[in-house]
């Protein structure tokens, strides 16, 4: 797509209010310039070409759409002749028109409004009618003879708003190092961007009045110039006509969102007087449709430029072939390789909630290619998606929410910004996943901070609950099996009962506390020296290492479904990560020993780390290492080779019940395993 094609859906609006300030529409040869054909050039181009061009826009509008045009035809057809001088006072001023003339001007005005909803259905007669009457009226002769040139016909016009020195031009100029999408997102957020969308053609009409008085200079130019019509009068004049006719705005978004529609995926093609193409009238360079290479870095696609911003929402609209051949790419390039995860890149995202739909042909090619996960990343923020749990379309909804969502919950700092997260299957919120999904939240403001105690925070029923996460750099990554709105925080846990063991546990109490893997017993007591019941060991260890699946499921006889401890036990056996007492019984109040709780740390540590090597000597250094039952030895075996249990004076004291005060040492050291 060109870039004056582009450029023509903002130059609708401006072109409407800039002839209309004059009393002058579009011509029939000025509709073929709009829709991409240069002044030169437009000659040769058929009057069906033209037609299929305008048909081809108009019949992406929508109903809201075509509404839209359809109030601003019937509220700028019943505009007043005193409100037509009021909103053009800047320009009328200056040309001083007698009452005839600003009764022909005002009525050329509300010919050309109507021509916005003409064209939807197919009528262009009244372009044409148009032009015959100014062209054959003595408003033009009037104003040209007060300017003092020669001629002025509706022509002139049609060269000041598109000619190789006209407003259109000098826009192209000025944006030409600016990006297909930086462009789109421009006229999509016009609603928010007046001010830069007024400066730009403020300054290229400013551009176009200095053509006066060198060769060849517009017509139009030279009027104004000779009249004293400056830029700010034309600035102010479009300001009056947003104010007066609210419909006006809503009509050109409408338009401007119906030829994004139609053209934005087109083929890029020369336009004509460009380096590469055909020589001609227009002047200017390409600027292509949104191009990305999907296979350019295997395993990150970049889509920055597929991002399309409507108001405070960005959207990513993907191309399912290319997503498939970055799917290629990255197995291409990882031959053999299992669990392959490719990153959609978003890039930079100014807007508050960024929606990413992926289709049921993505989801399934990626199963169909051993693609195990699909990222999404923009703003620091990263989203995992583990897409072999779904068969249907999913989309990714992320809102970047009010701070005191969180804040007016907790004292504690807020060290991160607050998101809320939603995912759609097959249409439908789900709220639950059977595989967990990642997300690595982005740290601010955490100078002078304990990064220790930073954990992710979800918002329940009016509370924060504290779910742990990893925190590497600037970043803290935490796998979540459901959403709801997440932030980080500097939690800070402290018990008033755990002076005794604070040389040896004190800190790390403190740390696994704040992760939420390890809670108190009320009153502000830990219990240090009570012992740890299996169910409970259960939970700080699924909890610590971020292992929760609510869809996990177990068959204990002695553990119900609506029991605390449930979801932690289901987890924990799914996982083989801790063995019930029978097959049918698993005790979930029996206390655990110092082995059994090294050997559910070694089991999980070796779910998510298969590669950590186990050295049997280990158990060398510990005199009491026969008193190990043998089915414990490997486990503890793995525990001591990687200093996650380290025993007392030489022993290990395998058989001794497990204290709150060891649980928790052992859990800090299993979550800093690396």
């Amino acid at each position: 797509m060109t870039l004056k094609k582009k450029l023509a859906v903002s130059t609708l609006a401006v072109s409407m209010a800039a002839a209309s300030v004059a009393g002058f529409p579009f011509s029939s040869k000025g509709l073929a310039e709009h829709f991409g054909v240069s002044t030169a050039s437009a000659a040769a181009v058929s009057q069906a070409d033209v037609k299929a061009k305008v048909e081809k826009i108009y019949a992406q509008l929508t109903e809201k759409e075509r509404q839209a045009l359809l109030a601003y035809e019937q509220e700028a057809g019943n505009l007043s002749a005193e409100k037509f001088e009021q909103i053009f006072q800047p320009v009328l001023s200056k040309l001083k028109l007698n009452n005839e003339d600003l009764a022909t001007a005002h009525k050329a005005f509300t010919s050309v409004s109507s021509v916005v909803y003409d064209v939807y259905d197919k009528n262009y007669t009244a372009i044409k009618d148009i032009r015959y009457n100014l062209d054959n009226g003595a408003l033009l002769k009037k104003i040209a003879a007060k300017a003092d040139v020669s001629n002025l016909t509706a022509k002139d016009f049609t060269e000041f708003l598109f000619g190789d020195k006209g407003v259109e031009a000098e826009l192209r100029a000025m944006i030409s190092n600016k990006s297909a999408t930086d462009l789109l997102n421009l006229i999509a957020n016009a609603s928010s961007t007046d001010d830069a969308l007024n400066k730009l053609l403020d300054e290229a009409i400013t551009k176009v009045l200095n053509h006066n008085t060198v060769e060849g200079g517009l017509t139009v130019s030279q009027v104004l110039y000779n009249l004293n019509i400056t830029p700010g009068d034309i600035k102010l004049s479009l300001k009056n006509l947003k104010d007066t006719i609210p419909t006006a705005k809503p009509a050109m978004m409408a338009l401007a969102s119906a030829y994004v529609r139609a053209y934005i995926n087109e083929p890029v093609t020369p336009d004509p007087g460009s380096p590469g193409g055909s020589t001609g009238g227009g002047g200017g360079g390409t600027v292509t449709t949104p191009v990305t290479n999907p296979t350019a870095t295997p395993g990150i696609y970049d889509v920055s430029k597929l991002v399309t911003i409507v108001g405070d929402k960005a959207t990513l609209k993907l191309v399912d072939a290319d997503v498939l051949k970055a799917f290629d790419a990255l197995v291409a390039a990882n031959a053999g390789k299992t669990g392959l995860t490719l990153t959609l890149n978003l890039g930079t995202v100014n807007a508050a909630t960024v929606e990413v739909p992926l289709s049921k042909a993505i989801i399934e090619a990626a199963k169909a290619k051993g693609i195990a996960n699909i990222a999404i990343t923009f703003n620091g923020l990263t989203v995992t998606i583990p897409v072999g749990q779904f068969s249907e379309a999913i989309t990714l909804t992320t809102s970047t929410v009010a701070d005191t969502t969180v804040t007016s919950l907790s004292s504690n700092k807020l060290t991160s910004s607050v998101y809320d997260f939603e995912l759609t299957v097959g249409g439908v919120v789900t709220s639950t996943f059977k595989q967990p999904i990642i997300i690595k939240l982005p740290l601010k403001n955490t100078e002078g901070l304990d990064r220790e105690l930073l954990s992710v925070a979800k918002v329940v029923y009016g509370a924060l609950q504290y779910q742990g996460g990893v925190v590497d750099g600037d970043h803290i990554t935490e796998p979540r099996d459901g959403f709801s709105s997440y932030a980080v925080l500097e939690n800070k846990v402290s018990f008033k009962d755990v002076a005794s063991v604070q040389a040896w546990a004190g800190r790390q109490i403190s740390v696994v506390a704040a992760k939420g893997a390890i809670e108190g017993v009320g009153n502000g007591n830990f219990a240090p020296k009570s012992n740890v019941t299996r169910a409970e060991f259960s939970k700080m260890l699924i909890r610590a290492l971020n292992l929760e699946n609510n869809s996990a499921k177990q068959s204990f006889g002695d553990v119900s479904s609506t029991s605390w401890y449930a979801p932690y036990v289901a987890v924990a056996a799914e996982k083989g990560i801790i063995t019930g007492r029978s097959a049918a019984q698993f005790d979930p109040n029996a206390t655990i020993t110092r082995a059994e709780m090294a050997t559910m740390i070694a089991r999980a540590v070796k779910s998510q780390k298969p590669e950590a090597a186990t050295n049997v000597s280990s158990l060398s250094k510990f005199s009491d290492a026969g008193k190990i039952a043998a089915s414990l030895k490997d486990g503890v075996a793995f525990a001591a080779s990687n200093n996650l249990v380290i025993g007392n004076a030489g022993k290990f004291n395998p058989n001794n019940t497990a204290t709150r005060a060891e649980a928790a040492v052992i859990i800090y050291r299993t979550i800093n395993f690396k």
